[in-house]
């Protein structure tokens, strides 16, 4: 199903879900099925963008992380809240990005059960090739937003964020 599809199909099913359940937020509940939409429709247009290319969109960020360092290395927690994804799923990636040579694993230095990642020659290498292949792929994402559109969808994005968090902590999980 493609994206305007998906935009149909919510136009045509917010009003029989607000008849359905009309103590659910119609306006909030449109918020989140649209942000839904946008996160699956840009995960399916990268993911193949990167199978073109041998990677997935998790390590290729995890790698620019790991370039971007002052030392090319982090923590697995750190990269796995500056990639917004899990621990485990995280975990995972490292695996691989060992396995395939483009990271290695070092126990710290004052505490050997924190492991640091650092990236490998290779691991640059593949993270700098990627780059030069994506850089239109990513300017497409956003090809029919203005600057100022784009300004604004990325405050508001930030709003939404935060909100997010603030949200998790006033209400509390309730599922």
């Amino acid at each position: 199903m493609r994206g305007i599809e998906r935009l149909r199909s919510v136009e045509r099913s917010t009003e029989p879900l607000a008849h359905a359940l009309p103590e659910l937020p119609k306006a909030e509940t449109v918020l989140i099925r649209l942000i839904r939409i946008a996160a699956y429709g840009m995960g399916d247009y990268f993911l193949q963008v990167f199978r073109d290319l041998g990677l997935t969109e998790i390590p290729y960020h995890a790698l620019c992380i790991l370039v971007a360092s002052k030392e090319g290395k982090a923590s697995p927690s750190e990269l796995s809240e500056l990639v917004g994804t899990s621990r485990a799923n995280m975990t995972k990636t490292i695996a691989l990005l060992e396995k395939e040579g483009y990271v290695r694993r070092q126990s710290g230095k004052t505490d050997g059960r924190r492991n640091l990642v650092i990236i490998t020659k290779q691991g640059k290498d593949t993270a700098n090739r990627i780059t030069a292949s994506i850089v239109e792929p990513i300017k497409n994402t956003f090809a029919h937003l203005t600057e100022d559109e784009m300004a604004t969808l990325d405050h508001l994005l930030r709003k939404c964020i935060v909100s997010f968090d603030e949200a998790k902590l006033t209400s509390g999980s309730i599922l």
